[in-house]
């Protein structure tokens, strides 16, 4: 055998790592590895020479494909036609009932932001998938109260782990998988013909590609997974994250690379927002005020959301909105003003064109629907509007200088205790974790980190006078540390302080490191930490 299964067995893992299922993984990883780490190097290459000044553009080498009118995407696949609402979280069993039942149109199963990739939340989110889709899933919480499957579930698509990431729990000729390939193959083996028998299909959500040749190897996955499963070419779909500065120059090639497979775009905001800080935070015309202030209305996130509602209008492809991450509180007046701020969000979004859009919570998903029901009435979505008022340039995309608003030390506050505080229960087994009535996720955490380290490499002056320091930073991370462990004892308590060493050694040295996960999952996550991803 070439492959070896490193994380411990559990109840019912054997359902899951089947050895046919695991001979795919293999095939997979053979035919594709080499390629995933060739993209990788060229990221690596495209982010160094950033760091020189150089900025990205609109591709001179693929304008033939910008300017061809003719091609399109394949059409919506069944259960992927009206998709005014989509809710997102993780695939564990009580946010799988939930989602399922929330009224959305379609559930985004995350294994990726929203899922600590803890051996247990990956293969027990699988199992809860096949649960699902098989309709013998239940949940019954801490007070007794038995969750079930509704009637008219929410169509279910699959958010793997990104390119950059691996599954040290299973290894191939000796070396960790691709974590990407081995979230797609399992649910792609398992539940494809499942969800085909139903009338539906296997769908995904791609996450972080930074350039079309990383839509390009996910196509080809798609190809051979497609032969090697005996499935139609096109029954997989597949919509695209542009939640990178650099797929936003490349949008158009992105969806021709997929269009047989192509299920539109989304704009994945927070990630954007990283994305931004993370490849242009060196440079002072890039920094960013307070995150609260880097809403959807300033010039640079106006200017990506407009471009990626008329590119795929153009090609006939869905695009969705981004996420409403607000969490219904106990207080009137926070619900008051919370859900005016989301209504107004999702209210720009279906003027402007968008085709649905996401929320994080099912008691947001009547508030994203009636906006949507507003401007769509009964028709399933606005493809047909084409938005050719839209003209968006390099320029525009870039003018992150033009965003309003202040560094305070308020935000700076917020920063360093929402980045300890989901990255401590993220070591805990926790990938969506509410704080402060927001679910941040991995996204919001790399913002607030990386913000921190824009900060404090600019000795950005605050609003209330002085400056970001080292000093200052480090006495707000002991402060919010603190805080955090006041109560604990034996392994919280070192999870805590794991969680700042975390923070300190990428958010807090001379360069920034492209992501936290990559680090904290080496360096402490262990196949036994337990979340309610139970199988």
């Amino acid at each position: 055998m070439r492959y070896k299964i490193i994380g411990p067995p559990a109840e019912r893992y054997d359902e899951i790592l089947t050895a046919e299922a695991l001979d795919f993984l293999v095939a997979l990883d053979e035919r594709f590895a080499a390629r995933r780490a060739a993209l990788l190097d060229t990221r690596r290459a495209r982010r160094a020479r950033f760091t020189t000044g150089q900025l990205p553009d609109f591709l001179p080498e693929t304008a033939r494909i910008r300017q061809d009118p003719t091609w399109r995407v394949a059409p919506p696949a069944p259960g992927l036609t009206d998709r005014r609402v989509e809710i997102t979280g993780p695939p564990d069993r009580k946010m799988t009932v939930n989602a399922l039942n929330s009224g959305a149109r379609v559930w985004l199963a995350d294994f990726e932001d929203a899922t600590a990739p803890t051996w247990h939340n990956i293969i027990g989110g699988q199992l809860n998938l096949i649960d699902a889709l098989d309709r013998r899933i239940d949940f019954t919480d801490e007070r007794g109260k038995r969750y079930v499957l509704g009637d008219d579930p929410a169509t279910i698509v699959v958010r793997p782990r990104g390119w950059h990431l691996v599954e040290k729990w299973i290894a191939v000729d000796g070396r960790p998988i691709s974590a990407s390939l081995v979230d797609f193959g399992l649910y792609l083996f398992h539940c494809a013909r499942r969800q085909l028998d139903a009338g539906s299909g296997p769908y995904f959500y791609l996450p972080k590609l930074e350039d079309h040749r990383e839509a390009r190897l996910w196509n080809d996955v798609f190809v051979f997974a497609q032969q090697y499963l005996g499935l139609p070419q096109g029954t997989i779909r597949a919509t695209t994250l542009i939640e990178t500065i650099t797929a936003a120059f490349e949008m158009e090639e992105i969806l021709y690379e997929l269009r047989e497979h192509s299920a539109g775009l989304n704009a994945g905001r927070w990630d954007y927002i990283f994305s931004i800080i993370k490849n242009f935070g060196q440079w002072t015309d890039f920094v960013l005020p307070d995150r609260s202030d880097v809403t959807m209305t300033v010039p640079f996130m106006r200017a990506y959301t407009e471009l990626l509602v008329r590119t795929c209008h153009r090609r006939g492809a869905h695009a969705i909105g981004g996420m409403a991450a607000f969490i219904p509180s106990r207080s009137p007046d926070v619900n008051e003003a919370a859900v005016s701020r989301v209504r107004a969000d999702k209210q720009r979004e279906a003027g402007d064109g968008f085709d649905g859009s996401w929320v994080a919570h099912p008691g947001l998903v009547e508030v994203c629907r009636d906006e949507f029901d507003a401007v769509l009435g009964d028709r399933p979505n606005q493809l047909d509007r084409l938005r050719d008022d839209v003209v968006v340039t390099a320029t525009d995309l870039l003018a992150v200088d033009k965003t309003p608003g202040q560094v305070t030390a308020d935000g700076l506050r917020s920063n360093v205790a929402v980045a300890l505080r989901y990255v401590d229960a993220w070591l805990g087994g926790t990938g969506a974790v509410a704080l402060w009535n927001l679910m941040e996720d991995a996204a919001t955490a790399e913002i607030a980190r990386c913000q921190v380290w824009q900060w404090l490499h600019h000795r950005t002056p605050l609003a209330e006078g002085g400056c970001v320091t080292d000093d200052l930073v480090r006495s707000l991370l002991a402060e919010a540390l603190a805080d955090l462990v006041a109560g604990r004892e034996g392994p919280d308590r070192d999870r805590a302080v794991a969680a700042a060493g975390v923070l300190e050694r990428t958010a807090l040295q001379e360069s920034l490191p492209p992501f936290f996960t990559t680090d904290a999952y080496a360096r402490h996550l262990a196949p036994s930490s337990r979340s309610g991803a139970d199988g």
